[in-house]
């Protein structure tokens, strides 16, 4: 099972087939696996990693951390869950160290994740503080790295 996670982790448009041959497994086994891994929530989803400054699009990426001071009756998981639910936040993570909570956000300009975290975020009873650090470029996403070394078009100079 763990080989097979590793293999769509690497690559989630591999074929069942292709599968099988990298495993031993045949066709219908490894088909079969991934199905009961789908169906029990091991496999959530199979994702795409875009480079979106390639495709022309330009997004403005945050990372917010939260201080949170809990309420009677409400943990981390129930403030986490609540701000999960904005479009605008890409992931949420309980930390360790200065902070309690970690979100990394998108948006259309520096500004809208400004008024973002402001209106929506600041705002929450249980969040007590907030630090956000601009994403000014990103090199490796997902275990993808995302630029390549520029060639240099010049000559060597001989004596």
């Amino acid at each position: 099972m763990k080989e097979i996670l590793e293999i769509l982790e690497n690559d989630p448009k591999i074929t069942p087939k292709e599968i099988a041959a990298m495993t031993g497994l045949t066709e219908a086994q490894a088909a079969s696996k991934i199905k009961q891994m789908e169906k029990k929530g091991i496999i959530r989803k199979y994702k795409t990693v875009i480079d979106w400054e390639k495709a022309g699009e330009e997004y403005v990426y945050a990372i917010i951390e939260l201080k949170v001071v809990l309420r009677s009756r409400t943990g981390y998981d129930a403030i986490a869950e609540r701000i999960a639910k904005f479009p605008e936040v890409v992931s949420v993570r309980l930390i360790s160290g200065g902070h309690d909570l970690s979100l990394t956000v998108r948006g259309k300009s520096m500004k809208e994740v400004a008024f973002f975290v402001a209106e929506k975020i600041a705002t929450l009873e249980q969040v007590q503080g907030t630090v956000t650090h601009f994403v000014l470029r990103t090199y490796k996403q997902d275990g993808d790295i995302l630029f390549e070394k520029e060639r240099t078009e010049r000559l060597p100079v001989s004596p």
